[in-house]
């Protein structure tokens, strides 16, 4: 076994392969070799630390310093100062971590960290996700060890139950009770399957468990296995997730070596194999019956229920479906206990959630709170706040599938029940905040788009209805929108959700209703007053030169795409409005604050 006195972790998930990594990695590495130091510093390439927007990010142990968008030729210096000299690089470093009085800070002292509680990213920005030595050196495998050879299946099911695990993919139906009803179920072939067809916009959850640590999800799947009585697993992930599927991949092929899949595993008997099904990026196969006719190979459409997969699944058996999040919180449980889980959380929501937290924030990444911890918390704490001085407007959670949360609502407590009071939903885990240059109708209409887009067309309600009701989403931005608009909205908005065969239909009006029910003043200043108040809907502005503020220097005329802009030097200028594009390009040019939009 070789011994290092330094490790470098180095990010390898998809944002930070996006920033440049594979650059840095090989930089590093080159250095390291120019110096002599190859055989003394490892480089390990992890999945995601959740600080996406500082990618790429290196931290070097033991010292435990976090560096952050660090570049090619940053290498150098690292290598020199850090690693030979012992001089930590103060410029690359966090900013965060960095503490005058007392030196460096950890990382679970920062803002971004101190809150949260990693369950289900436990180990990802931790292991090197394609060495199964690394996963087991982190207790991998010991659960399913645990449940093969000492625990019944119905042993395992009440673990579950007890632990008040509920799925995570959305619906937040409990795992435990899936899981049972699989078991009693009647059939000479069960199966066990993942779904990893994370399809809502910003949302990037199961693809970085997946990424960052994909045995965990192979262990959980053998555990649900061993429960119902299933010897065939699948786990349906879309193609557009390469690193995801290249390293889940090798994770199986690594524990099938390793005799942890295959054929009597820990020689109990036990058989479970598992293979990956690539989905083409239809968000509708989310849907549990939807997902299961595609790994048959037929379109992807959803069916009705009941009867439902657990009794009657895939090719016709029963399945159990849970997606990569829910997964990754099993091995732990089993370890550590239904008591250790549940004490985490809320009465009815126990545990933590994984949050991939975008849109209007500093700190854009992945998180994982316990839940219970307010939409304040996340966004003000960990987030990082409203860039810019901007005003927090609102969060949408929950994706095209879920509703937006105000202001009025900022310390509403994150779980299940509290956010489905308020109009919303916790959904699969996407979390977009607003700040008060968004306009809810436009935000309402880019959400809806999506379901439009992604809609199979099986039934009327969903196929049709969706796009009338973006037909009358775009009349009202566009300036044309009337009165009797917005009760048509309101009324297909609720026909949509009571008639559509599936969640996808049923819940894709929720963005609209939600915007509606705490934005309407917002909806009525397009109809009544043909104006946006956030100045985004571009038939609806028009950009106006203050005279008083007008000096003539002719700036905002020459950069003019449409040259609608006149004026003499050192007179006051004026915009042609019939020829404006409104493409703001004189606004953002003017150094006087002389053009304003309204």
């Amino acid at each position: 076994m070789e011994l290092y006195r330094s490790h470098v972790l180095l990010c390898a998930g998809t944002g930070c392969v996006a920033s440049g990594c594979h650059a840095v990695s090989d930089a590093f590495e080159a250095e390291l070799k120019a110096v002599g130091l190859e055989k003394e510093v490892k480089v390990v390439h992890t999945g995601c630390f959740g600080l996406c927007a500082l990618g790429p990010i290196m931290i070097i142990y033991p010292e435990g310093s976090f560096y952050a968008q660090v570049k090619a030729e940053d290498c150098k210096e690292i290598v020199d100062e850090h690693l030979l000299k012992g001089r930590i690089v103060s410029r690359l470093l966090y900013h965060e971590t960095v503490c005058e009085e007392e030196g460096l800070k950890s990382l679970s002292e920062t803002g971004f960290y101190k809150k949260q509680t990693r369950v289900a990213l436990r180990n990802c920005g931790v292991i090197d996700p394609e060495v199964i030595d690394e996963y087991i050196g982190f207790d991998g495998y010991a659960a399913l060890g645990k449940a093969l050879t000492e625990m019944t299946p119905s042993e395992v099911i009440d673990v579950i139950k007890a632990s008040g695990l509920r799925g995570r993919g959305g619906a937040g139906f409990p795992t435990g009770l899936k899981w049972e009803f699989a078991a009693k179920a009647e059939g000479d072939q069960k199966y066990v399957c993942c779904n990893a067809d994370e399809g809502d916009p910003g949302a990037f959850m199961d693809r970085s468990i997946l990424e960052g640590d994909p045995h965990a999800v192979i262990e959980a799947m053998s555990i649900a296995a061993y429960a119902i009585g299933a010897n065939q697993g699948y786990v349906y992930v879309r193609a557009e997730y390469p690193i995801a599927v290249h390293r889940l991949q090798i994770a199986i092929d690594q524990a099938k070596e390793y005799g942890l899949l295959g054929t009597n595993i820990f020689e109990t008997g036990f058989d479970f194999d598992l293979e990956i099904r690539l989905g083409a990026g239809a968000f509708v196969c989310g849907e549990e019956t939807a997902l299961l006719m595609s790994i048959e190979g037929n379109r992807g459409e959803p069916r009705s229920r009941p009867p439902f997969p657990a009794v009657k699944g895939l090719f016709g058996k029963p399945t159990v479906l849970n997606n990569v999040e829910t997964l990754a919180n099993i091995p732990q449980i089993m370890l550590k206990g239904a008591d250790w889980f549940s004490s985490m959380g809320t009465e009815k929501s126990k545990g933590t959630k994984v949050f991939a937290l975008g849109g209007n924030v500093t700190n854009v990444g992945l998180v994982e709170i316990p839940m219970g911890i307010t939409l304040r918390e996340i966004v003000e704490e960990i987030g990082g706040g409203v860039p810019n001085g901007k005003k927090f407007k609102a969060a949408q959670t929950g994706g095209p599938s879920g509703g937006c949360i105000p202001a009025e609502h900022f310390d509403v407590p994150i779980d299940y029940e509290n956010l489905a009071a308020v109009g919303s939903m916790m959904g699969s885990g996407g979390l977009i905040v607003m700040d008060e240059d968004n306009c809810m109708v436009d935000m309402a209409k880019f959400f809806l788009d999506f379901t439009v887009e992604e809609s199979c067309g099986k039934c009327s309600p969903c196929r049709i209805g969706t796009k009338r009701l973006y037909e009358i989403l775009e009349k009202i931005t566009s300036g044309n929108g009337e009165l009797e608009d917005l009760e048509k909205m309101e009324m297909l908005s609720n026909h949509i959700s009571l008639s559509s065969l599936c969640a996808l239909g049923q819940t894709a009006s929720n963005p609209v209703k939600s915007m509606y029910r705490y934005f309407k003043d917002e909806y009525k200043a397009h109809v009544i007053d043909k104006t946006c108040p956030a100045g985004v809907c571009k038939d609806l502005l028009k950009y106006v030169v203050v005279p008083e503020k007008c000096i003539g220097c002719t700036v905002c005329a020459k950069v003019c795409p449409a040259n609608c802009i006149s004026g003499a030097v050192k007179q006051v200028h004026e915009i042609n409005q019939s020829e404006c594009i409104k493409c703001g390009v004189c606004m953002e040019k003017c150094k006087f604050d002389a053009i304003i939009k309204q």
